[in-house]
């Protein structure tokens, strides 16, 4: 389903978030509202629920509730033309504001020395046609009188699908491994590096039980692999310009045994307007090569082996333009918001699965923090 994809951002995002909380162990909550909206016929609404409290000197525990309202037509009927699925028979749903809810609460515990920081959680995700679960664990030490940080993390996900119509998937699952070997270095008070090393290996049915390939005399449903390994190198930066204007950037390499690979570029430059308020804007660059197996509609045989019509399988470029906003209050509560702009390239997959030349997306956050 296309909006996994938006799901495994919003995990990541999160990982970076107990990532930071393992140095500066406080009692906190938050609240958010989070929104997606994109020309696939794609609506998310959902509002988040976060809350840390530290039980000793040390050690800290968290948990985290996201609850997603997802309107989709690959929930309705396989594909966004309004159209039944003429593969799976499947009808668009009546009677509900949003075709799929999603509930995924996280909880996790931290230790922290000043010198080492542990943090071990587990998350789980419940949705219509799709089950989640991960394990996972991030352990940082201070070096060189905390110039220097090295880190691990690990986590292992173990999913189930469960597709809306009677499907005979040949497997089931969908399990995920991640391990993350990290350095950063603080080379003045103004800038700072980190280089992350990435391994990823999935397992299981990692097509989507929705998508298919319709041609003239074939209609089958999409195949991949059944595993993939995937290796990613990262170099991000955060630089001070000056007392009021910073700089992050970053940049990754992806490559996997699907002959995929990938290029990001993020910069986001950031102004203090006032003591309490920062704006600024953020740019992201992403292009990748296509899969060793996806062919253009059309040109598939009855006979091939993997079938392919998801556009992420192809070659595309995508670019994304947001401005974040950071409001600071008395007493140490912050107002947080974004709106972000994403748009890919022309690409014929697009096209012929959602009617449009091209995917554009506005996604937005609004999150109050304080302390208690």
């Amino acid at each position: 389903m296309q909006i996994k994809y938006f799901f495994t951002l919003i995990f990541s995002l999160l990982l970076l978030e107990i990532s930071s909380l393992a140095s500066n162990l406080k009692d906190s909550a938050s609240i958010g509202f989070d929104t997606y909206s994109d020309t696939g016929d794609v609506q998310v609404y959902s509002p988040t629920l976060s809350l840390f409290k530290r039980v000793s000197t040390h050690w800290m525990i968290g948990f985290k509730m996201r609850i997603d309202a997802i309107t989709a037509a690959s929930i309705q009927n396989g594909a966004s033309a309004g159209n039944v699925d003429v593969v799976t028979g499947a009808s668009q749903k009546e009677d509900s504001l949003a075709d799929d809810t999603r509930y995924a609460p996280t909880a996790m515990a931290t230790y922290d020395d000043g010198i080492n920081s542990f943090t071990l959680g587990a998350y789980y995700s419940q949705e219509i046609d799709y089950e989640g679960k991960a394990l996972f664990f991030n352990y940082v030490k201070q070096l060189n009188e905390q110039n220097t940080a090295v880190g691990i993390g690990f986590s292992q996900s173990a999913d189930k699908w469960k597709p809306v119509f009677d499907r005979a998937l040949p497997k089931d699952n969908r399990d995920e491994r991640k391990i993350d070997l990290s350095i950063n270095q603080l080379f003045t008070p103004g800038f700072s590096m980190q280089a992350v090393y990435s391994y990823m290996y999935s397992e299981g049915f990692l097509s989507s039980p929705y998508h298919y390939v319709l041609q003239e005399n074939i209609a089958k449903f999409e195949n991949y692999p059944d595993t993939r390994v995937g290796h990613a190198m990262a170099l991000k930066g955060v630089y001070l310009l000056n007392s009021a204007n910073a700089m992050n950037f970053s940049y990754r390499y992806y490559f996997d045994d699907w002959d995929i690979s990938s290029h990001t570029l993020n910069v986001e430059v950031l102004h203090d307007f006032s003591s309490s308020f920062t704006s600024g804007v953020r740019l992201r660059y992403y292009t990748q090569t296509a899969s060793s197996f996806v062919q253009e509609i059309g040109n598939y045989s009855a006979t091939d082996s993997y079938f392919a019509t998801d556009y992420r399988m192809s070659a595309f470029d995508s670019y994304t333009i947001g401005i974040p906003f950071i409001h600071r209050m008395k007493g140490g509560d912050k107002l947080t918001a974004s709106i972000d702009y994403y748009e890919t390239t022309n690409n014929n997959f697009i096209k012929v699965w959602y009617g449009v030349d091209k995917l554009q997306s506005i996604f937005t956050t609004l999150t109050y923090e304080f302390e208690y």
